[in-house]
């Protein structure tokens, strides 16, 4: 819905990864006054690659965690660079990096940063400034009227300022806080236990009888990695069902097994299995995915997480009585992740400026009703509500602003990806039948551009 009266609001991005930032120039492009508060010392999110793990919770239950990223040093994109963009800075190869169509995590970083120089954003970043607390100023009103109140400190000073801002928007990623499994006897077990959160490089699992639990991506590079250093992998799974590249992979290794999910553990080391086999294991691994986790937000219990369903939230984004002062950005999974993070902060950069409106509040708790009703209908369970999986939907969600629809090749290009890692999954990244689709791609409007210079997007 369109109004005519536009306002300049003074708002706090949480979180300068790849959905923060996006969020701070859609906003300033919107005539908004930004301060983005980012924990670390450079921009990036998950992106920014941080070995020093000694310090962590080996399986991340503190509220808040002193280490963000999650990513490992080997990490290679499970996409290809094509798709990754935004729609006005495509992910283009440059000289002297990394230039594989899958590169590995640090040329993502760079991107990142390009990003943030060509648009001039580091201004707007207070570095070293952690999120400690965000709740309503005044919980009698609701909406537009609603300002919140944002305490933070500074890192290294342990200086504590506390500010009042008319928006907040939550940018602070969904694959930092691990989500861990119930298994008897995990509490009793003695020997290591660590989240796939913290794991870095493969050496200090030297000789070592691993288990690794879950075969999705991460779960199946560090198996694939601890090859040629532990002396046995132990792949738990939910399923015997695997892949054809998976199943390749584990004929080609005598040291990797595949079993199905943990039954319980033993203190003298064992870990049995549901069908009753069994190994002795120095180290445990889990790679069982993330929750979303807001441990500095009091909405007072109007927002909450429940088994990794964030809600109230219409079209993932707005929480209903708040919006669009308080709003979300990258909650979505298996999305085209950089092209939606665009459209929603277009969304809300226009909300808060009063150029577009949202559903009454009514409207919008029936449609969130409704999806949930869907998605219970269709058997989904409620840790995946947000996973997407959805090309349409993305296409009636970029609707909202305008936003053009994704283009035929990023969505078969994904696809292809997809595809020919089921069946090559250790050699995908660098081997690929796609050629004819990769050149409609480079030659399609979003590679021969020319970018604008920030002052055609600044007001």
């Amino acid at each position: 819905m369109l109004s005519e009266r536009k306002q300049s609001k003074y708002v706090c991005v949480i979180g300068a990864g790849p959905s923060g930032l996006v969020t701070t120039r859609e906003l300033r492009k919107e005539g908004h006054c930004v301060v983005m508060m980012e924990q670390n010392h450079d921009v990036g999110g998950q992106w920014l690659y941080d070995p020093n793990v000694e310090g962590e919770d080996p399986l991340g239950r503190s509220k808040f965690l002193k280490v963000h990223s999650s990513i490992y040093a080997s990490l290679r994109l499970a996409s290809p660079r094509e798709i990754v963009g935004f729609s006005d800075f495509p992910f283009v190869v440059k000289k002297g990096r990394d230039t594989r169509r899958f590169p590995g995590h640090r040329e993502l970083l760079w991107y990142l940063e390009d990003f943030c120089e060509w648009f001039g954003l580091r201004e707007t970043i207070r570095f070293n400034t952690k999120v400690e607390y965000v709740g309503m100023l005044d919980s009698d009103e609701i909406g537009g009227g609603l300002k919140w109140v944002v305490r933070s400190r500074d890192v290294k000073s342990e200086k504590v300022v506390e500010e009042v801002f008319d928006a907040v928007v939550v940018a602070t990623g969904q694959y930092s806080h691990p989500r861990l499994p119930s298994i008897k006897g995990m509490e009793a077990w003695k020997r290591k236990q660590m989240h796939s959160h913290i794991y870095r490089v493969p050496h200090p699992f030297h000789n070592e009888v691993v288990v690794v639990v879950g075969n999705a991506a991460s779960g199946q590079d560090i198996s694939i990695e601890l090859v040629d250093v532990a002396k046995e992998i132990h792949l738990s799974a939910k399923s015997l069902d695997i892949s054809e590249g998976l199943s390749r992979i584990i004929s080609k290794h005598h040291n990797l097994h595949l079993h199905l999910q943990i039954e319980s553990l033993h203190e003298d080391g064992r870990v049995v299995f549901v069908d009753g086999s069994w190994v002795v294991a120095d180290t445990i691994i889990y790679c069982t995915g993330y929750s979303y986790a807001f441990p500095f937000l009091d909405t007072k219990g109007i927002v909450g997480v429940d088994d990794d369903r964030v809600g109230p939230l219409y079209e993932h984004t707005f929480p209903p009585s708040l919006a669009p002062s308080l709003s979300f950005v990258g909650i979505p999974r298996k999305i085209i992740g950089f092209p939606f993070f665009e459209s929603q902060a277009i969304w809300i950069a226009q909300l808060l400026s009063g150029r577009k409106t949202l559903p009454s509040f009514h409207e919008m708790m029936q449609s969130i009703e409704d999806f949930y009703q869907s998605r219970d209908a269709a058997g989904i369970p409620k840790h995946h509500t947000h996973d997407i999986a959805d090309f349409e939907y993305c296409d009636k969600y970029l609707d909202n602003v305008g936003f053009p629809h994704l283009e035929e090749w990023r969505k078969e290009l994904i696809l292809s990806g997809i595809g020919n890692a089921q069946v090559n999954l250790e050699t995908y990244r660098d081997a690929w039948d796609d050629h004819e689709l990769l050149q409609v791609a480079l030659q399609s409007p979003h590679f021969t551009q020319s970018l604008q210079s920030p002052s055609q997007h600044f007001p």
